[in-house]
């Protein structure tokens, strides 16, 4: 089985379309798979509940389900992340692959075959990214492509983990055997309060256990597919990124 793991925030325009064609397009070219997807509401104000539920209803099969998680009120990415991986640990069997991703149709549903098939090839992590070979980012700006390849550039200096350029692409997939009894055992495993958490997983895995298998496969970028304005605060991301990247480096892991 699949468990996808999507964290909603004001999404109404985006996740019908989302859930849409998670259904259809892992329906055809993954029909043997089982997906359940956890769709974490963090807080929404306006109709993604009602949206994604509608929608969800619609596409049920015997082997596409979505349930919906909701927080109450908006608590950030790290807290949606937390919710559903625990959710989706909670459910899993070891040899089950979990998988993050955005819910604002910027990472393509289809690069699911790929992310799943490393792991079944005997890698541990898989990571879509995008600073390898056959990798394309559309709709981005060059201010904020740039701030990336920066980032990118400086965690691999100073905190390099093999077989990984891009730390912070939130598409992933992961071996249940591995991400379930870190997750499980450690209620500081995610301990970031903002868009740094996708790092903070990458390195407290790796830190965790070195022998974990990494591998990228590139990624197509959609942003202009992305309705609604981005909800990552740039600059307090910059100063979050770097107060994380400070205490790993020093030997603080929470």
């Amino acid at each position: 089985m699949i468990l996808v793991v999507i964290p909603a925030y004001n999404e109404e325009a985006n996740v019908a379309r989302l859930l849409g064609d998670l259904a259809e397009i892992l329906g055809e070219l993954m029909p043997a798979s089982r997906v359940l997807v956890a769709l974490v509401d963090d807080g929404s104000k306006d109709r993604t509940v009602a949206v994604a539920e509608g929608a969800a209803e619609r596409l049920r099969t015997a082997n596409f389900e979505c349930t919906t998680l909701r927080h109450p009120e908006n608590r950030g990415l790290a807290e949606a992340i937390k919710t559903g991986l625990l959710y989706a640990c909670d459910r899993a069997n070891p040899k089950d692959i979990i998988v993050t991703m955005d819910c604002d149709n910027s990472h393509t549903p289809g690069l699911m075959v790929q992310l799943t098939r490393r792991i079944f090839e005997g890698y541990d992590v898989a990571v879509a990214s995008r600073f390898i070979s056959g990798s394309r980012v559309v709709g981005l700006t060059l201010f904020r492509q740039a701030l990336s390849l920066g980032a990118a550039i400086l965690l691999k200096t100073l905190l390099p983990i093999p077989g990984i350029r891009d730390y912070t692409c939130g598409y992933r997939a992961y071996r249940a055997a591995v991400i379930q009894p870190i997750v499980r055992d450690n209620p500081r495993f995610i301990s970031e309060t903002g868009f740094s958490v996708m790092l903070d997983i990458l390195l407290k895995l790796h830190h965790h256990d070195r022998h974990l298998a990494f591998v990228e496969v590139p990624i197509l970028l959609r942003y202009d597919w992305k309705k609604g304005a981005s909800k990552m605060a740039v600059g307090r991301t910059i100063r979050q990124t770097l107060r994380l990247l400070a205490r790993r480096r020093l030997g603080y892991w929470d």
